[in-house]
């Protein structure tokens, strides 16, 4: 059997497996195997007696916890299993601390040893009062804004006349007359003078991803740069397509306002606040919005399009938000962004987990390498389609020709790109043309 998620095997016993002991204690637990090899086969142990004493005492004296220690045979061979059961307390290696996430050990620091820390305590970040802050600090007109908006969709009852201290009470966003957290980042003055990565990066990139032509930083409280990314994007980043109703002239922006907003809603909820700030990206052909802060544990890429249960990093503040109706229900923004972009006709998002964050990217054309290869398509369709896009067409021949491929290899490439809903097929045999799909 191959080594899995909560099982690790090793040939021979280094104290440097402890770490892996470490880890899954503060994960699922799992089971490390000594005296077998990566595929799980017995490879025997020459000093297993004195393992078995050492490995116990190892774990207790470094870790101050037990794991169950046996002694096993196979084919005559002996191994030793150490069984490792989950700790709901953080567990800590000579004052390091090893989380297992996959199949791989780590060693949490920064940020992530923060949220592991607080999770282990039954907190989470938003929800940990800031001694710093008084109400001072609050921003009265983001809480006016914010009251009018939750007017709209009724969650929050029994608002009028409160005092904003009994507000953010009632919000749970103040506790015996101090100030959380969440408090500070959804109606601060000045969330930056308490957690300086706040802000939200906005730049104009060329497609090597590296060439910047101009960019802007938008800060202040989620109220406040929910509206200023918004407006920014519209002023100076997007461009905005021209139609006419009738004598009315309608302008629309290049991708569809409420997939923008909750892209920046969803990043400003579940970003990771202790992390990097979240970053966006304008290019000719796709916007990306990159946000510090890992998946939840049981949360996969699959499931975010799908219905799915929410597991917000930021209760406290994904609540609050919720009653304020800025947000609908928790676990549907993703569709809501991907539904978005379906209806404006625009290609499906891609979602990522890169760099420690979460990135999301919207797409102008669906003809682009980055979109075909997602197809599944191999590398003489995807070279095909970038190359007869001006055209706007490809007969059998041109593909022939292109490629120095046979006429029967040309018609299954191509047809398979009809399937796919890229191509559509007119005429038969010769005669025959295959049409870009966004151009009927």
């Amino acid at each position: 059997m191959p080594e899995q998620q909560n099982i690790e095997y090793k040939q021979s016993w280094h104290d440097n497996y402890l770490k892996w002991v470490c880890g899954f204690a503060n994960a699922q637990g799992g089971r490390i195997y000594i005296g077998k090899d990566d595929i799980g086969k017995v490879v025997d142990l020459v000093d297993y007696k004195k393992l078995m004493d050492d490995i116990p005492n190892k774990i207790k004296n470094n870790m101050g916890i037990t794991a169950e220690v046996n002694l096993l045979q196979e084919d005559d061979e002996n191994f030793i299993e150490i069984i490792v059961q989950p700790y709901s307390v953080p567990i800590s290696l000579r004052g390091r601390y090893y989380y297992r996430s996959g199949s791989v050990k780590q060693e949490l620091t920064g940020a992530a040893l923060n949220e592991f820390l607080l999770k282990r305590a039954g907190f989470t970040w938003d929800d940990v009062i800031d001694e710093r802050a008084t109400f001072a600090d609050i921003d009265e007109a983001s809480i006016k804004k914010y009251l009018r908006k939750a007017e709209t969709g009724g969650r929050l009852p029994d608002a009028d006349g409160l005092t904003t201290e009994e507000l953010l009470e009632k919000l749970r966003l103040a506790q015996d007359g101090k100030l959380k957290r969440a408090a500070i980042v959804l109606f601060g003055k000045d969330p930056g003078k308490f957690y300086p990565n706040t802000f939200v990066k906005i730049g104009k990139f060329e497609d090597d991803d590296f060439t910047i032509r101009f960019q802007e930083v938008e800060e202040g409280n989620v109220i406040e740069v929910l509206d200023k990314v918004l407006r920014t994007l519209d002023y100076k980043f997007l461009i905005k397509n021209i139609s006419f109703e009738g004598m009315n002239r309608v302008e629309t922006l290049e991708y569809p306002v409420p997939a923008l907003r909750e892209m920046l809603l969803n990043s400003l909820i579940h970003r990771n606040y202790m992390g990097a700030p979240t970053q966006l990206r304008v290019y000719d052909n796709k916007l990306t919005l990159w946000n510090h802060g890992a998946l939840p544990e049981g949360i996969t890429l699959d499931k975010l399009s799908k219905s799915h249960s929410s597991y917000p990093r930021n209760p406290i503040l994904a609540e609050a938000c919720f009653k304020g109706s800025y947000i609908n229900s928790w676990g549907s923004g993703i569709m809501k962004i991907v539904d978005s972009c379906k209806a404006a006709g625009l290609p499906t998002p891609i979602l990522e987990e890169d760099g420690g964050g979460f990135i999301v990217k919207l797409f102008k054309d669906r003809f682009t390498e980055e979109q075909l290869l997602k197809l599944g398509l191999n590398e003489r369709q995807i070279k095909a389609l970038l190359f007869f896009k001006e055209q706007k067409e490809i007969t059998n021949s041109e593909y022939m020709k292109k490629f120095d491929v046979a006429e029967r290899t040309a018609r299954y490439d191509l047809s398979e790109m009809v399937e796919k809903g890229l191509l559509i097929k007119e005429g038969e045999n010769k005669s025959s043309k295959y049409i870009f799909s966004n151009c009927r």
